[in-house]
Parts: C-alpha cells; structure tokens; sequence
C-alpha cells in the first residue's frame, strides 16, 4: 500500500489522493500538521532521496528565513521545519520518492 505523506492544503499531494481515488487505489495519507514522522520513516525517505531532493528551495520558507545563505543539514531541518519539505513524499515499503510520481504510483499499486 502506497503512502501519501503531505499537507492537506498542499496542491500537489491533493493531486496525488485524487489519482489514487480515482483509479480506487488503496493508501493511506498522512497529515504532516497533525502526525510527525517517526525516525525510521525519515530514514526510509533519505535512505531513497538525494538531500538536495527533498529540500523545497522555491518555498516561502525557505526564502523567509534564509537558507539559501546558511550552511545546514537537510536532514535535521527537515524533520524540524516541516515546511521545507517537497510536497508529497509517496512512500511504499522501503521505497520513496518525493512529488506526485504517477512511474511509481502504478509500480507500486
């Protein structure tokens, strides 16, 4: 079963529970503003993700608070700042890709 972590207001995780319902494909979605990851999930998308990847550098927040500058590591700012995390991360097993994949939905379906 494929795992949709997001934001329900996120455009592109909308757009990925919309393909799994309309093609009434099982998962299961996580709200990131209501349930934390736990380390082992974060680690199955770093272990399949390039940090450069996951990083949403065009992000509002990102920009505020300027990360372009700093020297940082992805990984710890990640799991702190929710916000700067590409928007969904489809995750099946010990597999995960970050944004909509449709490659990945039908794959792993």
């Amino acid at each position: 079963m494929i795992q949709i972590i997001g934001t329900a207001s996120s455009k592109e995780t909308q757009k990925a529970i919309r393909y799994m319902k309309e093609r009434r494909r099982e998962f299961q979605f996580v709200d990131l503003k209501d349930r934390k990851l736990a380390q082992k999930e974060w680690d199955s998308i770093f272990q399949c993700c390039d940090s450069d990847e996951f990083i949403d550098k065009e992000s509002k927040f990102f920009i505020k608070n300027g990360y372009k500058y700093m020297e940082f590591d992805p990984k710890e700012e990640v799991q702190e700042h929710i916000e700067l995390l590409k928007l969904p991360v489809l995750r099946n097993k010990s597999k995960a890709v970050i944004g909509f994949d449709k490659d990945f939905i039908e794959a792993n379906s």
